[in-house]
């Protein structure tokens, strides 16, 4: 799928030539068969390559033109082409025509169970989008306000969902956004993915602060792993368990938790994840307010966890939160992706749009990631950028947002 995505109309070309080539080819066979015994006569010993046009009919386009060439080809075998040697009376022309018959109905059954099994792989694949969608839904074009938009590439082929995850919710403290990494990446990640966003959907609405968030998801965290260690032990053979053992004791997930006040104020709380970038007009410049905390799972949480001021976000202003697998994608040479001169251009550049839009610029980067790639990544990608779309009103500042010895005020994107 991500393969398809970089090459575009360059695998659609592709393909409709290898359509295009697989019909014909049962037909250029016959027809060479043909011309040869004609010119160059072999006693009808060279008929009995007929038998492969109907296989290769079938296989390439289905069992009807199966059937309607393999009966053309009986026909041409029962008939004696140029002088008939008497090797090749009506009994060897009778054998052909039964070989070629026997062709028609083996490849006729396999071909119907070949389409049996294209059906069911369809249906699974239909419910395995439906399921990803459930995992990692799509999100709404604008939350209470804030203009939103969100891209995802799976390193595993055929995948819609990965070890990243991403989600945001309108609650009554404002709009809140989580973007993280679960260690790994592929489908094996999922089952943390799917964890970690169902607890934040529901603790995001009851938490009024960002540190009781933070703690609702790493306990969530701690009883995941729990369940699949004890899942593993016991199909394993052991016991009982009560904590996480081997491999799954370094199970980690880095988690950025970031809130959009009314009033555009920014606070966020950062486990070891990548900063996001602020983006206001044409300037990009990257958000590193505090140190990030370790990622979930490594380390218990401190016990103070007061949220860091981002700052303020003016109409218009946005922010774009990442994975790591964007920055750290490579090309074929080893260079790494230009993540933030790519977020210029997309603002800033010759074909920038008059506004930056959240769908255009995470269009943009994810574009240029698979161009950058080739298309094969390595690791799993998030892309999500918030953009304040509410009108410039005179707001009351909450004593909670001011900038205080337990938060810091990140700079502007000037």
């Amino acid at each position: 799928m991500i393969r398809t995505w970089a090459r575009g109309g360059r695998c659609a070309g592709a393909a409709r030539a290898r359509r295009i080539f697989v019909f014909v080819l049962p037909g250029l066979w016959v027809l060479g068969v043909v011309a040869w015994e004609l010119c160059l006569p072999t006693d009808g010993q060279l008929l009995q390559l007929l038998a492969a046009a109907p296989a290769i009919a079938c296989a390439g386009t289905g069992r009807r033109q199966c059937v309607l060439l393999g009966g053309v080809c009986a026909l041409i075998a029962l008939v004696p082409l140029g002088e008939a040697a008497p090797s090749a009376g009506p009994l060897t022309r009778a054998m052909t025509c039964g070989a070629i018959l026997a062709v028609i109905c083996a490849s006729y059954l396999t071909a119907g169970r070949r389409l049996r099994l294209v059906r069911e792989l369809e249906r699974t694949r239909e419910v395995a989008a439906a399921a990803q969608r459930v995992v990692l839904r799509p999100l709404p074009p604008r939350i209470d306000g804030v203009a939103l938009a969100a891209g995802h590439l799976s390193a595993s082929e055929g995948a819609a969902v990965g070890g990243d995850l991403y989600e945001v919710v309108g609650t009554p403290h404002g709009v809140r956004a989580v973007i993280g990494d679960v260690r790994g990446h592929g489908l094996e990640a999922i089952g943390t993915v799917a964890a970690m966003l169902g607890s934040f959907r529901e603790v995001a609405h009851e938490e009024p602060e960002l540190g009781g968030v933070l703690r609702r998801l790493e306990r969530s965290h701690q009883r995941h792993l729990r369940e699949r260690a004890r899942a593993e032990h016991s199909v394993a053979g052991g016991g009982e368990t009560s904590g996480p053992v081997g491999a799954l004791a370094e199970e980690f997930v880095t988690v950025l938790l970031v809130e959009v006040a009314r009033d555009g104020s920014v606070t966020a709380l950062n486990c070891g994840h990548p900063w996001p970038y602020r983006i206001g007009g044409r300037a990009v410049a990257p958000v590193a307010p505090a140190d990030p905390l370790p990622p979930l799972g490594l380390f218990p949480l401190p016990d103070e966890l007061t949220a860091v001021c981002c700052g303020q976000l003016g109409p218009g202003e946005g922010l774009f939160l990442h994975t790591d697998g964007a920055a750290d994608a490579r090309d074929a040479t080893g260079e790494f992706f230009p993540l933030t001169q790519e977020l210029r251009s997309s603002v800033a550049g010759p074909t920038a749009r008059p506004v930056a839009s959240p769908s255009g610029v995470v269009e943009d980067v994810r574009k240029a990631l698979l161009r950058h790639a080739d298309g094969r990544l390595t690791d799993d990608v998030a892309l999500l950028m918030l953009c304040n779309d509410r009108l410039r009103v005179p707001a009351q500042p909450s004593p909670a947002r001011h900038a205080g010895p337990d938060c810091v005020e990140a700079g502007r994107a000037d």
